[in-house]
């Protein structure tokens, strides 16, 4: 069975509001193995709304529709809906009693117009609404299947979760198609270079497929396997991750769609008991907020010091004036020097600096983006690499945390 979603209201279309409706059901269809190809956004009129139904049948089985449902003239999705398949809309006696009461409740005067949002297909079935007003309601008709269900995310989660979405499961069961997806998580490689070195792999995939995404200074990678239960989806992923990380494994730091570089980091932290301090100039503290936002920050994380003068580089965090005389702070000597001593500070296994130029204008003769970042372990080593990013002022100082945060996991693996 292949579902479209048509999601119903004005405001999705102006972005008043984020149409959070359409990834939620999409991804609860996938989980049960219900295929969903398109997604279609129409504002609150009947004419365009029957259009897109008339499009959505011509590829899809059951159709989907959010919003449109409340007691309002903008309201309309039952009424187009029920015209456009000469269906008959009924009273769900126990729905409207919960909406008088609702009212009665409130000490509120309840207008005829709210009557309407518990309106069903009289030869459909209607599901109710247990965070709202609006009952949901689906048809069978010919070919195709409709579900028309609140826009509001309170209310349809919970009844798509606990009432749609297991008598969707009884119409499957001869047509269900497992689907699972795994996100890898990459960083130090960008979009285009990724789908380069996988180039075999996206021009004959079929089943798993892969897919890459750029997100904010890294790279994700679907991958989706179908199958006929989740074990065989499971081998296929399996199979396929494997041989892409052969490919591009230096870059992979991770898994999962909430997963980040930082949290990665955090955990090899704590895993191997290792400490670390840091020292910033251009970031200004950045790099320590990133690691504190983790729970647990505490166990691995001692301090830093934000030295953004070069007054407080030399007389707090101790780099030798020397150092910033001859070499400028936008130097591979200071970024060592920053980093050695404050690992020697705060008494860590590693200390690691940044400093530089994040723009706009230019430093010590150095263009805006201009980064170095150093790293001292308990071994003695001391290093530092030189980046030059063109992110702006503010992307300068977030794609350089995120290159520390890469430097230390490269450093702990």
């Amino acid at each position: 069975m292949i579902a479209e979603i048509i999601s119903v209201g004005t405001e999705l279309l102006l972005e008043q509001i984020v149409n959070t409706d359409a990834t939620f059901i999409a991804k609860r269809l996938a989980e049960v193995g219900i295929n969903s190809y398109y997604q279609t956004v129409v504002g609150d009129n009947p004419v365009r709304l029957a259009e897109a139904l008339k499009i959505a049948e011509e590829r899809s089985q059951l159709l989907i529709l959010t919003g449109g449902l409340g007691p309002t003239q903008d309201d309309v999705t039952k009424g187009t809906v029920a015209d456009y398949l000469d269906e008959e809309l009924v009273m769900d006696e126990v729905a409207l009693k919960y909406i008088k009461r609702y009212f009665d409740l409130s000490g509120r005067v309840m207008t005829d117009n709210n009557q309407k949002q518990a309106l069903y297909f009289k030869n459909g079935r209607s599901f109710p609404n247990r965070n709202g007003h609006a009952v949901g309601t689906f048809i069978q008709k010919g070919a195709h299947a409709y579900l028309l269900v609140p826009g509001p995310p309170k209310e349809l989660t919970l009844m798509f979760d606990t009432e749609v979405l297991p008598f969707l499961e009884t119409l499957i069961d001869d047509d269900r198609q497992y689907i699972l997806s795994k996100t890898l998580r990459f960083f130090g490689i960008g979009e285009s270079d990724l789908a380069t070195k996988l180039n075999t792999f996206i021009e004959s995939q079929t089943n798993p497929t892969i897919a890459p995404y750029a997100g904010d200074y890294e790279v994700t990678l679907r991958v989706t396997a179908a199958g006929v239960d989740a074990n065989e989806c499971q081998v296929l992923l399996e199979q396929t991750i494997s041989e892409v990380l052969e490919i591009v494994g230096d870059y992979y730091y991770g898994e999962g769609e909430k997963n980040s570089l930082a949290n990665t980091v955090c955990e090899l932290l704590l895993e191997k008991n290792i400490t670390i301090s840091a020292a910033e100039s251009l970031t200004g503290g950045l790099f320590q907020s990133t690691l504190i936002s983790v729970p647990g920050a505490s166990n691995y994380f001692h301090g830093g010091i934000v030295s953004y003068n070069d007054a407080i580089k030399k007389n707090v965090l101790g780099v030798p004036a020397h150092v910033l005389k001859e070499y400028g702070a936008v130097s591979q000597e200071c970024a060592m020097a920053m980093a050695d001593e404050v690992r020697r500070l705060f008494q860590t296994d590693i200390g690691i600096s940044f400093t530089g130029v994040a723009g706009p204008l230019e430093l010590e003769g150095e263009p805006p983006g201009t980064v170095w970042i150093g790293l001292s372990m308990s071994d003695g080593t001391v290093t530092a690499q030189k980046y030059r990013f063109m992110h702006g002022r503010t992307g300068n100082r977030e794609r350089s945390v995120m290159q520390g945060l890469d430097i230390v996991r490269r450093a702990l693996k």
